[in-house]
C-alpha cells in the first residue's frame, strides 16, 4: 500500500477491523474476550475502533494473536502492521491536548487520507476555508475545547486550522464537495470586515479545481439536511483493482464529541441526504455569484 494509504489512522483502522474479525470468529463478546485478556472493555473497543492514541505492544498483540487462534498468516501482518503503528507520526500530532480535541484528531487523520470529501455546514464556514480573523472569533465562544483565556492554547488551534487547509493544494490533493447553507453566508461573525475577507477567501478556494461550494438557499424550504444538522461523508482511494480498503465514514460533531458511523446502512442515510440537499442547491455558478454580492455588502458596511 502507498503512505497515503498506510498513514497511522487508515493503518489503525484496518488493524482494528481485523482484531475485530478475528474475534468474532472466536466466538468471543468484547467482554469475554476482555476478560480472558485481563484488560477493560474500552481499551478493547478502542483497539477495534482505530482509536489514535492506542500503543500497540508486541506482547499484548500476540497474547491476543493466541486468544483469538489467528493462523500464522494473519499473525504475521497484524504483528507487521502493529509494528508499523510505533515508526509512523503524523503531523497532526504536535496539536493533541493543545488545540486538537482526542475526539476530533482520528477526523483529521481520515481527511487526511481521503480521496473525496462532502461536507454539509449549516451554520459556520468549513474549517477547510476559514481565515485567521473568523476562526479567532470562533475560539471566544464558550465550547469547552480550547481555554478562552489561554492565548497560546488559541494560537496553536489557529495554526492547526491553517495547517489543515494544505490539503486542498498538496498534491494528489482529495476533491472537495461543500454546501453550505445561506445562514453561513449571511450571518455576521465578528465585524464587516472579518466577514468581507472571509467570504473572499470562501471565493477563492471554490476557485480550486478540486473544490465545490454551493450554497442552499432559504427559499429552498424543507430539506433533508434539517434532520442531520452538519456533517462530513469521507471517501478513501481504492487499491490497483478497485477494491475498496477503507469504508466510507460518516462524520458528526458535537460540542464535546464525535461520531463516526461507517456501517453501509449508516453512510447510506447520509449519501440520501446529501442528493436530496444536491437537488435543491443553487449551481456553482449562482452561488458564487451570491456569495460576492454578500461579500460586497459586507465591504460597503
Amino acid at each position: 500500500m502507498s503512505q497515503s494509504v498506510t498513514g497511522s489512522t487508515m493503518l489503525r483502522r484496518q488493524i482494528g477491523r481485523k482484531f475485530e474479525s478475528l474475534r468474532k470468529a472466536a466466538g468471543l463478546t468484547m467482554e469475554q474476550a476482555a476478560e480472558r485478556l485481563d484488560r477493560a472493555r474500552a481499551t478493547l473497543h478502542r483497539i477495534e475502533n482505530g482509536a489514535e492514541h492506542v500503543r500497540y505492544r508486541q506482547a499484548d498483540v500476540q497474547q491476543m494473536l493466541d486468544l483469538y487462534g489467528a493462523s500464522a498468516e494473519d499473525s504475521e501482518v497484524l504483528l507487521a502492521m502493529t509494528a508499523a503503528t510505533r515508526e509512523n507520526k503524523n503531523w497532526w500530532h504536535d496539536y493533541i491536548g493543545s488545540g486538537l480535541p482526542r475526539w476530533f484528531q482520528l477526523y483529521i487523520g481520515l481527511e487526511d487520507a481521503a480521496s473525496n470529501i462532502r461536507q454539509y455546514e449549516a451554520e459556520l464556514v468549513p474549517g477547510l476555508f476559514q481565515t485567521r480573523a473568523y476562526t479567532e472569533q470562533l475560539l471566544k465562544l464558550p465550547n469547552g475545547a480550547i481555554n478562552a483565556g489561554d492565548d497560546e492554547e488559541q494560537q496553536r488551534a489557529i495554526q492547526l486550522r491553517i495547517e489543515r487547509q494544505a490539503l486542498l493544494t498538496r498534491f494528489s490533493a482529495p476533491r472537495l464537495s461543500v454546501i453550505i447553507n445561506e445562514a453561513v453566508v449571511r450571518r455576521p461573525v465578528g465585524n464587516a470586515k472579518i466577514m468581507a475577507e472571509q467570504l473572499h477567501q470562501v471565493l477563492k478556494a471554490a476557485e480550486l479545481p478540486n473544490v465545490t461550494v454551493r450554497v442552499l438557499e432559504f427559499s429552498a424550504g424543507l430539506h433533508a439536511g434539517m434532520t442531520a444538522g452538519s456533517f462530513s461523508i469521507l471517501d478513501f482511494p481504492r487499491d490497483s483493482k478497485g477494491r475498496e480498503i477503507e469504508p466510507p465514514v460518516a462524520y458528526l460533531e458535537a460540542a464535546t464529541g464525535a461520531i463516526y458511523l461507517d456501517k453501509p446502512h449508516e453512510t447510506a442515510v447520509y449519501d440520501s441526504i446529501w442528493a436530496d440537499m444536491t437537488r435543491r442547491v443553487l449551481n456553482e455558478s449562482h452561488s458564487k455569484s451570491l456569495i460576492q454580492q454578500v461579500a460586497e455588502e459586507y465591504s460597503r458596511a
